[in-house]
């Protein structure tokens, strides 16, 4: 089944849901046989098949089976992990991040719409099993997304104000040379004014990101051993 051509479209900036994309959950609780910790982050481990979860799920949510991951992509997919656990603290001490049954409900069937005959539930159900997902693991992987989402966008975009004069800027140096090559017809700022200072807002938010990240890991003691091509080498920070 191809992926059609539709490009997704989430509430925060798309470099953040790729973030998110990796959303795992630990397997570690009491009397389970651990398969193997690849990385703790604060003494939170990820284990192996969280790891192997992610790179399944990032796989799907870019249209590619997980056998079409590289080294590079699941080293990445590791990397995404242990920054999720870093935001996940951050949930943790806020009671305000559960996102509703209808929100959730509503992000799966964007996702399905990016499948050609995923409406069909037949169809979707072997799409899922092709990719090693079932729908109660992508409802789960969702609601994390949804959450981590809210978190970035409470903490964020506060902070992430654009000016007028940013949006004309826009306007004029980008979004109409960008018009006029295409041969599409021109609009006036007003009218595409609000969707220039939301695409704006979500570019400073993802700066934002990168920098609270980067704080996170600098007060957090993270420990990972990275898998590339069969070798493993053990790094801390």
């Amino acid at each position: 089944m191809r992926r059609s051509e539709l490009t997704p479209r989430f509430s925060i900036a798309t470099a953040i849901l790729a973030l998110m994309m990796a959303g795992g959950f630990s397997r570690a609780n009491a009397g389970e046989i651990v398969d193997g910790i690849v990385a703790t982050v604060n003494g939170q481990i990820i284990l192996r098949s969280d790891w192997q979860d992610a790179i399944r799920y990032e796989a799907f949510m870019n249209g590619r089976l997980p056998g079409q991951v590289d080294a590079a992509e699941r080293k990445a997919a590791l990397d995404h992990l242990i920054d999720q656990e870093l935001l996940r603290e951050q949930i943790r001490k806020i009671d305000s991040m559960q996102p509703t049954e209808q929100q959730i409900n509503s992000q799966i069937g964007e996702i399905r719409k990016q499948y050609q005959g995923a409406d069909n539930d037949r169809k979707w159900k072997a799409l899922l099993d092709s990719n090693g997902l079932t729908e109660s693991e992508l409802r789960r992987r969702v609601t994390l997304q949804l959450q981590l989402s809210r978190l970035v966008d409470a903490r964020l975009r506060p902070e992430a104000s654009v000016s007028e004069k940013s949006i004309e800027s826009y306007y004029t140096h980008d979004l109409l040379p960008q018009l006029r090559r295409s041969g599409a017809r021109e609009v006036p700022l007003a009218q595409v004014s609000p969707k220039i200072k939301e695409l704006l807002t979500q570019q400073k938010i993802n700066q934002l990101l990168v920098a609270w990240l980067q704080d996170l890991h600098a007060g957090s003691e993270i420990r990972s051993q990275l898998f590339v091509s069969g070798a493993e080498s053990q790094t801390h920070e």
